[in-house]
């Protein structure tokens, strides 16, 4: 069985809220949002795993103080796990002595604080108890993945930041033993506009997306940006009422 916890959930800041970043078990994290910091010393040091869905800063804003607070303290490196593009951007964008130290070469090339593994999609990562771990297309601005999470008994899948996508819906509906579906919708059906050119969702672009959906998981939203979460919700049951989809909310915690 897997048991994630949802650390952060919101598409921004500001007194309850923080940024996408899931915890599962204890030693893996699903993006590395703000919701890292809530986490104890002792929790972060027992991090192992990072799986990344993509670049933006909401999602890997924790990575570097994470590497700092605790990585010398471990005895092996943290593993990045993120499609090719992804770790290019951040070595070239964050990791690069500039913004952040590389920690891929401290203390040095041979013995690094972090070391990072590229993802390639529909290919799983098998970790300790037999959970697998395989990203899945979605379709943002920037290159970016979804994640299956199989306990072997049940999964749940994550979208994380996208818009439409029929790649991304025909793997969802091979997930034989999905139980939980976590998608974003990012803005209210009067941005839609935006959410097009940002590549997110809206309750609108949901369903039309949703209306492919062949399995029935229990669904929740995630990804709002503050203040909206009244308004996003609303349009989704008035759209579709037959979906009894439920907003994502921080400390969450599942079990599959």
């Amino acid at each position: 069985m897997m048991r994630l916890r949802i650390l952060g959930c919101s598409g921004g800041i500001g007194g309850e809220l923080r940024t996408t970043s899931m915890l599962l078990d204890d030693d893996v994290l699903i993006d590395a949002g703000t919701g890292v910091g809530d986490l104890s010393l002792q929790q972060l040091a027992r991090i192992d795993h990072i799986f990344l869905t993509h670049s933006h800063l909401d999602h890997v804003a924790f990575i570097p103080f994470l590497l700092d607070t605790v990585g010398f303290q471990r005895a092996q490196p943290v593993i990045l796990h993120a499609i090719p593009e992804t770790l290019d951007i951040l070595g070239e964008h964050l990791f690069n002595w500039k913004i952040w130290p590389d920690f891929r070469k401290i203390p040095d090339e041979r013995n690094p604080v972090l070391h990072c593994m590229p993802l390639q999609t529909g290919e799983a990562v098998v970790l300790g108890g037999g959970r697998r771990i395989t990203p899945f297309p979605a379709n943002h601005v920037v290159p970016a993945v979804g994640f299956h999470l199989d306990s072997g008994t049940g999964s749940l899948a994550f979208t994380g930041d996208t818009t439409r996508h029929p790649e991304m819906l025909k793997y969802v509906n091979k997930i034989n033993n999905l139980r939980y579906l976590i998608i974003e919708t990012a803005m209210s059906d009067a941005e839609r506009e935006l959410a097009v050119v940002s590549k997110h969702l809206c309750p609108g672009l949901l369903a039309e997306e949703l209306a492919g959906l062949q399995l029935n998981p229990a669904i929740y939203v995630t990804h709002f940006k503050p203040r909206e979460a009244e308004t996003i919700m609303g349009e989704i049951a008035a759209r579709m009422p037959q979906r009894h989809v439920k907003m994502l909310e921080q400390d969450q915690v599942f079990e599959f």
